[in-house]
C-alpha cells in the first residue's frame, strides 16, 4: 500500500488525508476530544481548528510520497541565516515542532546542505520489529542518517555536533521519564525533554528554528528558517529546567505562524510512566 500511494501526486494524496483526517476526528471521541482540547488551550479559533483537522490527515498521507516517491517541490525562506551559522565551523541544531510537514526538513536539509554540513536526526523506531529497518531505510537520504532515542542515539548526536555536523529533533515530543522536566506550553504544564538543551551546549552548537510549510493544492513545501538561537537573541540557560521553558516558548513562536497547521491531536501533556505529575493549575 505505501509503494502504492508513493506514486501518486501530492495533490492526490492531501485530498485523500484531508477526508482521512475529518474521519478520524468523526469516528474517534477520544482523538476528537484531545485535539479540541489542545486547540482551545491555546487559543485557536473555530476556523484554525477546522483546517487544522484536515492538515493532520494530509501529514499522514504524504508520508509514503515523502519516504518512497520522486522529489517534491521544496522552497527556503531564510536559509542564509543557516549559510551564515554553517560559516562559524560549528555544530548546527535544528529544532522543528509537529507542525506542517516536519519529515521534509531533514530531507530539504541534506538536500541543500548536506555536502558541507551532514545531518543527524532523532527518531523513534517504529514499535513493530519487522518494521523497524524498513521505516529507517526509508527515511535515508544521501548525507542524511538517523539516531533512535535511546543511549546509543544520544552518543550518536553528540559525536556529530562534536564533529561540527547538523542534528535534527522535534523539542515538543514528550521523552521517556527521567529524560525531561516539566515546563510551560502554551499555558499549561508539559513533560519538555531536556536532551535538547544538552545537545545545544554540547560542542556549543548553533540552535536554528525552523518549520516546513505545507502548500495549498500539493504544491509543495516551504521550509521557514525562523531564526538562529533563541527569540530576542538570549543565550540559552544551562540550567535545565530555564532551557525547557525557553525552548517550548520558542516553539509556541513557530506554531503561532500557522496553527491550523500544527499537530493539536499529539499527547503533548501526557505523563510519562513513573514520571511525577505536576499540578496543572491552567484555566
Amino acid at each position: 500500500m505505501f509503494r502504492f500511494l508513493s506514486a501518486w501526486p501530492l495533490w492526490a494524496l492531501h485530498a485523500l488525508g484531508w477526508l482521512g483526517g475529518w474521519l478520524t476526528f468523526v469516528a474517534s471521541a477520544r482523538y476528537r476530544a484531545r485535539l479540541l482540547a489542545h486547540a482551545a488551550q491555546a487559543g485557536l479559533s473555530a476556523a484554525q481548528t477546522r483546517r487544522s483537522v484536515g492538515e493532520a490527515g494530509k501529514m499522514m498521507a504524504e508520508i509514503p510520497r515523502l519516504w518512497l516517491g520522486q522529489p517534491v517541490p521544496i522552497q527556503w525562506q531564510g536559509d542564509a541565516a543557516i549559510e551564515q551559522a554553517q560559516s562559524q565551523g560549528r555544530g548546527l541544531l535544528l529544532m522543528t515542532p509537529h507542525m506542517g510537514c516536519f519529515e521534509i526538513i531533514a530531507q530539504a536539509y541534506a538536500q541543500r546542505f548536506g555536502q558541507q554540513q551532514p545531518i543527524t536526526v532523532l527518531f523513534r523506531p517504529a514499535r513493530q520489529a519487522w518494521l523497524q529497518d524498513w521505516v529507517a531505510n526509508a527515511r535515508l537520504r544521501p548525507n542524511l542518517h538517523t539516531a533512535p532515542t535511546n543511549l546509543t542515539g544520544v552518543k550518536q548526536l553528540i559525536k556529530a555536533l562534536k564533529a561540527g555536523q547538523t542534528v535534527g529533533l522535534l523539542p515538543d515530543q514528550v521523552p521517556p521519564e527521567g529524560q525531561g522536566v516539566w515546563a510551560p506550553y502554551f499555558g499549561r504544564p508539559a513533560y519538555t525533554m531536556t536532551l535538547s538543551a544538552r545537545l545545544a551546549h554540547s560542542g556549543q552548537a548553533v540552535p536554528v528554528l525552523l518549520w516546513g510549510e505545507r502548500l495549498p493544492w500539493g504544491r509543495g513545501y516551504v521550509v521557514h528558517v525562523h531564526t538562529v538561537g533563541m527569540p530576542g537573541g538570549e543565550a540559552l540557560s544551562t540550567d535545565a529546567q530555564t532551557a525547557a521553558a525557553q525552548i517550548n516558548a520558542a516553539m509556541e513562536v513557530l506554531v503561532r505562524e500557522r496553527p491550523d497547521q500544527y499537530l493539536w491531536s499529539y499527547a503533548r501533556y501526557k505523563s510519562p510512566k513513573g514520571a511525577a505529575v505536576v499540578a496543572d493549575t491552567a484555566g
